[in-house]
């Protein structure tokens, strides 16, 4: 009988296997370590969590903000001429110059806007926003209503949540209205854009018309007494009360303004960029008196036709006001331009998509009938005037 087999050894397969286990430890530890490098540049370059520290920070953040904003002009004239070596009085040169001092410009106050609103923001809840609004008088709920539309955080894509929210907890519809209007149409970004590219003047002016539209339409509707032609299940819904929340700090109350800007910014730049692209080919491509005779004071369609085309656009203040920029500096008319503005943000087609999971078709008709009325007049009133 045959004697069975020894177990052969084969040193050369244990040599390959210890190598292999050599170079799997070897890696552990090198992603070891750099996984500890990671955490330490994280801790180092983490905020402050003291609010001494964030104050710092913060103020540090606004003065290279401001030395930045001061050289965007040189920065611009600079990259086109030296960079792209483009005549600057040329149609493309004039395009590029646009493009590359307004991108900048417009994200850098966009982000200084957005800071200081978050941390105003931290100020409202939409809890909060409804006591304010439930109870009251409807003329003084209409007027509390639009003011608070400018700051509180919410817009056109909130409309069912919060329509079914401010109804359930009393708020008349009007004063709805009013609040669902100025939110998205007289937000605080469009109005220091429009303060930054163009001006206190039509800052003002744009906030003022649009928080009287927002007032004056929610009025009529609550006049005409239509609560009948929102949707039975809305009506059915009763708010319950939220629990209260504690007071932030002013170190949180910081803290919301930073997630502000990296939310906000984060979600609207490439609107921005966009609006800024279609505003530098107006600004470098548009003779001077094309846009004077068909968005001009003399021609009286020109206010309709442009809230007509401002309806199925959909854009935010943040990408249309560089639009306005160029549509002025090209000689449109002031309130045809604002028209146009308010049209894309205030009765944008989505807008309306969204209203009518709440709305009846007569309810939203009128809606969008009675805020369509005073953009007319706005952009009529302006043209005569200025």
């Amino acid at each position: 009988m045959k004697p069975p087999d020894k177990p052969c050894a084969c040193p050369g397969a244990d040599r390959a296997a210890a190598k292999e286990a050599l170079r799997a430890e070897r890696k552990r530890l090198r992603e070891a370590e750099a996984a500890a490098r990671d955490q330490r540049v994280a801790e180092a370059l983490a905020p402050p969590a003291n609010l001494p520290g964030k104050l710092g920070l913060t103020f540090a953040a606004l003065i290279i903000w401001w030395h930045i904003y001061g050289l965007l002009p040189s920065f611009a004239r600079f990259a086109t001429q030296a960079v792209f070596g483009l005549d600057v009085q040329s149609h493309l040169g004039a395009s590029v110059e646009f493009f590359l001092y307004d991108t900048p410009k417009v994200l850098l106050l966009l982000a200084l806007v957005v800071f200081g609103v978050g941390v105003v923001r931290s100020f409202f809840t939409p809890e909060r926003t409804r006591k304010v609004l439930a109870g009251k008088s409807e003329a003084l709920g209409n007027v509390l209503a639009a003011l608070l539309g400018i700051v509180t955080p919410f817009c056109s894509c909130s409309a069912v949540p919060l329509f079914i929210g401010f109804l359930g907890a009393g708020v008349p519809l009007g004063v709805t209205f009013s609040f669902l209007i100025s939110a998205p149409m007289v937000n605080e970004i469009a109005v220091v854009l429009l303060y930054g590219l163009l001006g206190w003047k039509v800052a003002a002016i744009y906030m003022g018309t649009g928080l009287a539209v927002a007032m004056v339409a929610g009025f009529v509707i609550g006049r005409l007494k239509m609560e009948r032609h929102v949707e039975a299940w809305v009506l059915a819904v009763r708010a319950g009360e939220a629990p209260e929340e504690p007071e932030p700090d002013w170190a949180a109350r910081l803290d919301a303004g930073a997630r502000a800007v990296r939310d906000i910014v984060g979600k609207v730049w490439l609107w921005v960029v966009a609006g800024i692209a279609v505003g530098a080919g107006i600004h470098g491509y548009v003779p001077e008196g094309f846009l004077a005779s068909v968005m001009g004071r003399e021609a009286w369609w020109s206010v309709p036709v442009a809230v007509v085309i401002g309806i199925p656009m959909y854009s935010n203040a943040a990408g249309i006001v560089p639009v306005v920029h160029a549509l002025l500096e090209k000689g449109a008319a002031l309130g045809t331009v604002l028209a146009f503005m308010m049209s894309v943000i205030a009765l944008s087609l989505p807008e309306m998509v969204i209203l009518r999971k709440v709305l009846k078709l007569r309810l939203l008709f009128v809606f969008a009938g009675v805020v369509g009325l005073g953009i007319l007049l706005v952009g009529f009133l302006f043209n005569a005037i200025l």
